[in-house]
């Protein structure tokens, strides 16, 4: 995968809510983007380090995650192809969390001075780079809630169904199913529960036929109803096409 993979990955993913004008487009395909190929577990950024490059995420998962003094993590973002899972670091130059290859993945790292410089000629890439960031705090604040007030259960249903839409969304599902490559200490780490108990849930949800977890590969049966478990209302992932 070279240059011009990343800045078409680029563009899929800024075009699902945004036109971008010819101009725009070369400008983003111009962009020297430095490609690296990551091993599962490789680290892309550790907490307090500094860095002078954004990620694009082109290929494959990744998380971001802290961990206490106690050794305890919590997961705090899944990220998919078209992800800029860092771009914040553009003005926070200091990393205040880790950020991790969940699966092999393939990065685009964007120097600081180059997304400066595109921004302040390309006002419309600027604005809607500024809407990916706002997307992204919507997902934390809805990640927040589904933490600290929803059931073990609704917990796991409503993080299978933003990642059915995420995916869906950039063209990732087949029908009603996708690649979910977590194990179940990730999705424990995800949602503040033991792996035991991941492990109940989803077998709760497989007897229920709502759902089919197998090796990393989730079919949802019975949307509506995982939908009412959930509690679940897409608007805060502000996407402009449905999954249904």
């Amino acid at each position: 995968m070279d240059r011009s993979d990343a800045a078409e990955a680029i563009i899929r993913k800024l075009r699902l809510n945004t036109r971008l004008d010819h101009d725009d487009l070369q400008a983003i395909q111009s962009l020297p983007i430095s490609v690296k190929e990551l091993e599962a577990g490789e680290p892309v950024a550790r907490e307090g380090s500094r860095s002078s490059s954004s990620c694009l995420c082109i290929e494959g998962f990744a998380i971001r995650s802290k961990t206490t003094p106690a050794g305890q993590r919590q997961i705090l973002s899944v990220h998919i192809p078209g992800d800029f899972p860092d771009l914040h670091s553009l003005y926070l130059h200091v990393v205040d969390h880790d950020l991790v290859a969940l699966t092999d993945c393939t990065m685009g790292f964007i120097s600081h001075a180059a997304i400066r410089d595109l921004v302040r000629a390309r006002p419309n890439i600027a604005e809607v780079l500024w809407r990916e960031t706002l997307v992204d705090a919507a997902i934390f604040r809805e990640w927040i809630v589904n933490v600290g007030q929803r059931s073990s259960s609704s917990r796991m249903a409503h993080f299978i169904l933003e990642m059915f839409y995420r995916l869906y969304a950039i063209g990732k599902t087949n029908g009603k199913t996708f690649k979910l490559p977590m194990t179940q200490r990730q999705l424990g780490d995800l949602l503040a529960i033991s792996p035991v108990h991941v492990n109940r849930v989803l077998n709760d949800l497989r007897k229920r036929r709502l759902i089919e977890m197998r090796r990393g590969i989730i079919t949802i049966y019975d949307e509506p109803s995982l939908q009412k478990l959930a509690g679940f209302d897409s608007l805060y992932l502000h996407q402009h096409h449905s999954a249904a």
